[in-house]
C-alpha cells in the first residue's frame, strides 16, 4: 500500500470570477476549479484545505492549500500538470512534500492583506476587478496612515466584524497597519494573526469614513472598545482587497526543490 503524502501548493489567482475560495453549491469557487484539475492529474477525488476563506471578488498574490494523495507524482511535475489544466487567472508558483501535520489553515501564523483604492475620477479598465475607485475626494493617506496605527495590537474587534462571522473569540494581534500612496493608488496594509469576517474591509471602510469626517480622526480606540459594530464605518467593497502573503513557523517551501526547475519548463 502507498503511504500517502501530504502536499503544499502556493498559487496566486485574481479573485473576480470566483464566488470565493471556498466550495459553493451554487457558484463557482476557486477551489472547485482546483479539484477539478487535480482529479485529471490523480485521477480521483481529492479535496483540498486552503489557508483561508475568501469572499467573492477577492484575490491573492500568495495563497497556500494542501491535500492529502498516494499518488507519486513529483512536486516539480505537479506545478506543471496543474498549470496545464488551471485557467489562465489561477497560477501555481510552489508545491511541496510538507510535514504531515501541516495545514494551510491552522498551522499559519500570520496574513497580510492590502487593500488598493484608486483615489481617480478617472475609470481605469486595468483596474477593474482589482482595486476600488474613489473619486469622491483626496485621500489624505498621511492622515489615514497615523489612525490606521490604532489598530496595532491584540484587541477584541468585535467592531470591525460582520454578523456572518460565527469563531468563538473576535480577540486578534495586528502587527502591521499601514496606509501609502503609490501615484493614483493608496494601499491600506495589515498584518495579523488572524482576521474576522470582512474584518479588514471594514477597518478600511472606517479610514475612509474619517476621511470623509464621519468618524474623528482619533475615533478608532473608542471605536474598538465599543466592540459595537454599528460604530464602524461601512464595509469597503470586495474587489480591492488581496491576500499578500502567507506566513508560517515551518514553512514548507523554505527548502523546496522542484528538481527540473532550473533546467527548462
Amino acid at each position: 500500500m502507498k503511504s500517502e503524502r501530504n502536499i503544499a501548493v502556493k498559487i496566486r489567482f485574481l479573485g473576480k470570477n470566483y464566488h470565493g475560495f471556498q466550495r459553493q453549491q451554487n457558484a463557482l469557487s476557486v477551489q472547485e476549479v482546483i479539484e477539478k484539475a487535480l482529479f485529471n492529474i490523480l485521477k480521483k477525488e481529492t479535496v483540498i484545505f486552503g489557508c483561508s476563506r475568501t469572499d467573492t471578488g477577492v484575490s491573492a498574490a500568495e495563497y497556500v492549500f494542501n491535500f492529502k494523495t498516494d499518488n507519486l507524482i513529483t512536486p516539480y511535475k505537479l506545478k506543471g500538470a496543474l498549470n496545464h489544466f488551471l485557467p489562465e487567472d489561477i497560477a501555481v508558483f510552489d508545491c511541496a512534500v510538507a510535514d504531515d501535520d501541516f495545514h494551510s489553515r491552522y498551522s499559519c501564523i500570520e496574513k497580510e492583506y492590502e487593500y488598493i483604492v484608486r483615489n481617480s475620477r478617472q475609470r481605469d479598465p486595468f483596474c477593474e476587478g482589482r482595486a476600488l475607485r474613489y473619486s469622491l475626494s483626496s485621500l489624505d493617506e498621511k492622515m489615514l496612515d497615523r489612525a490606521a496605527k490604532a489598530f496595532l495590537g491584540k484587541h477584541d474587534f468585535s467592531a470591525f466584524c460582520s454578523a456572518g462571522d460565527s469563531v468563538k473569540s473576535h480577540v486578534r494581534e495586528i502587527t502591521k497597519a499601514s496606509v501609502r500612496r503609490e501615484g493614483e493608488d493608496v494601499l491600506f496594509a495589515f498584518r495579523a494573526d488572524g482576521f474576522l469576517y470582512n474584518m479588514v474591509r471594514i477597518m478600511v471602510g472606517t479610514l475612509i469614513f474619517i476621511n470623509e469626517g464621519k468618524i474623528e480622526k482619533d475615533a478608532i480606540p473608542n471605536i474598538i472598545e465599543s466592540r459595537d459594530r454599528k460604530n464602524a464605518g461601512a464595509t469597503a467593497e470586495a474587489q480591492g482587497l488581496c491576500l499578500k502573503k502567507v506566513i508560517y513557523q515551518n514553512d514548507p517551501f523554505e527548502n523546496s526543490e522542484m528538481e527540473g526547475e532550473n533546467g527548462g519548463n
